[in-house]
């Protein structure tokens, strides 16, 4: 497991080449205000726009996620914290007034950034 990247994963890198070449800056790694050892993957801090980056296996995707046989309890219980924790970042995120957008690795790139994108013109656009 220590061999897992935990950040610049192949899915969060491609979604941050896309929104700079359509002239977006940001930061990575933001922490998340109020909630140490907690980070927003993508964040554009003036806008309040989160960009959480979440792979399938590890944050248990609607669509494709997998339980392993081996260990599975503990599995389990593994995976069960980081869902609940991600709920809880993104309730805490929201409470503070930012706008969360969840991207799974298995979406398109160009899908994801026009919806960081369009997330981020709303917020524009708003007074």
């Amino acid at each position: 497991m220590s061999r897992q990247a935990s950040r610049d994963t192949a899915p969060e890198v491609a979604l941050r080449r896309l929104l700079h070449a359509r002239g977006w800056r940001f930061r990575v790694g933001y922490p998340v205000p109020g909630l140490p050892r907690r980070t927003i993957d993508i964040a554009f801090p003036r806008a309040r726009v989160a960009v959480l980056v979440h792979g399938c296996f590890w944050h248990r995707c609607p669509t494709h996620a997998t339980q392993p046989k081996a260990n599975a309890a503990w599995w389990t219980a593994k995976i069960e914290r980081n869902v609940l924790r991600d709920a809880e970042t993104e309730t805490h995120l929201r409470s503070l007034g930012w706008v969360t957008v969840t991207v799974w690795e298995h979406e398109e790139p160009g899908s994801a950034a026009d919806r960081v994108v369009q997330a981020l013109e709303s917020v524009r656009r708003s007074p």
